[in-house]
């Protein structure tokens, strides 16, 4: 069952629950981060309104920046600004920005531990028909390998725009990952967000139906969050208990919560909209093998590009549907047997 204290929306297995992408959090939370800090500040590669910076811009146009077609450029010139005194926030499209600029992110911004958020947005198939070239399903692992770094994957809107004023807080280096696609809007303004803390968004208790206690931690991150929900009753009414966790930050993961969940389940099933080599699933299995070793099933992009196409289509044609997390529990089940 949903976990009260979590205070997800009402409407989180309706048909007609609301549906935002997160790139809209992101552009909302950079106009609260502006009103809150004068040192916010915002760049862009030519992609403006499509990665929702244009908000900040038509706000505070004094505080931000057009560098145009040259993401290397978008990154060093924000380096500097970061070791200045000012909170500079990049946006492009994640292939584009980690993708493109990968090696001055590194240099210029890891390097010197330099205050500079980076967003990259359109990540995952889910950007559809723009096809496999625009389909960022690596960034997250490129970015948590780099030292400083920290990795932010709201999974929804709202969870978007409070990743964004965080990150505006923390200092140093942060990469925040967003998506174009609308998607179910199902946390609140209440739903508890701390970087650094994953959120037990559901759980078995085994009263009240036919579910056991959680036999299998379902840790998610990013879209793929509400698609772990909609599993875990599935689940519930066949007779399986489960725990869905919202792991929103790859980097640093919290430790505490997955060991606790982990040694209580006994089995982990991981769903990210990336490759499952070296992202969220990287992480958690790095953790358990360290700690606690157990079965463990990934759910995500296996080792494939993807193509273009409808992003609902391809997030069931890729196994990365409320259909497939099921049958990655089952499967895990049978080997925790």
């Amino acid at each position: 069952m949903l976990n009260k204290s979590a205070k997800l929306s009402p409407k989180i297995f309706d048909k007609d629950i609301d549906q935002k992408p997160t790139r809209d959090g992101y552009g909302q939370g950079l106009v609260v981060a502006g009103e809150k800090n004068p040192n916010v500040v915002v760049l862009c590669a030519d992609l403006t309104e499509s990665t929702r910076s244009h908000l900040f811009a038509e706000k505070f146009p004094e505080r931000f920046f057009e560098v145009g077609v040259a993401e290397q450029n978008l990154a060093t010139i924000a380096s500097g600004l970061g070791v200045s005194g000012k909170i500079p926030f990049v946006s492009s499209y994640a292939t584009f920005s980690p993708g493109r600029n990968w090696e001055q992110i590194r240099t210029t911004i890891s390097y010197n531990d330099s205050n500079v958020k980076i967003a990259g947005a359109h990540a995952g198939i889910s950007v559809g028909p723009d096809g496999a070239t625009h389909q960022a399903i690596e960034d997250i692992a490129t970015m948590r390998v780099m030292a400083n770094m920290k990795v932010f994957v709201p999974c929804d809107a709202v969870e978007a725009e409070k990743a964004t004023v965080a990150a505006a807080k923390i200092w140093g280096p942060v990469y925040l990952r967003f998506g174009r696609e609308k998607m179910p809007v199902f946390t609140t303004e209440e739903t508890p967000f701390t970087p650094g803390k994953a959120e037990i968004f559901w759980e078995s208790s085994g009263k009240g139906s036919r579910a056991k206690k959680p036999q299998v931690a379902i840790i998610g991150c990013g879209s793929l969050v509400h698609n772990a929900l909609l599993a875990a009753k599935d689940l519930e009414e066949e007779g399986i208990g489960t725990m869905v966790i919202n792991n929103h930050t790859i980097k640093p993961l919290d430790e505490k919560t997955i060991l606790e969940a982990a040694e209580r389940c006994g089995a982990v099933v991981t769903v990210e909209e990336h490759q499952v080599l070296g992202g969220l699933g990287g992480a958690i299995s790095e953790l358990l093998a360290r700690k606690l070793p157990m079965p463990m099933e990934f759910v995500g992009m296996q080792n494939t590009f993807g193509e273009s196409g409808e992003p609902k289509e391809l997030i069931e044609k890729y196994g990365m549907g409320a259909k497939d997390i099921k049958a990655a529990v089952k499967k895990v089940l049978k080997r925790k047997r």
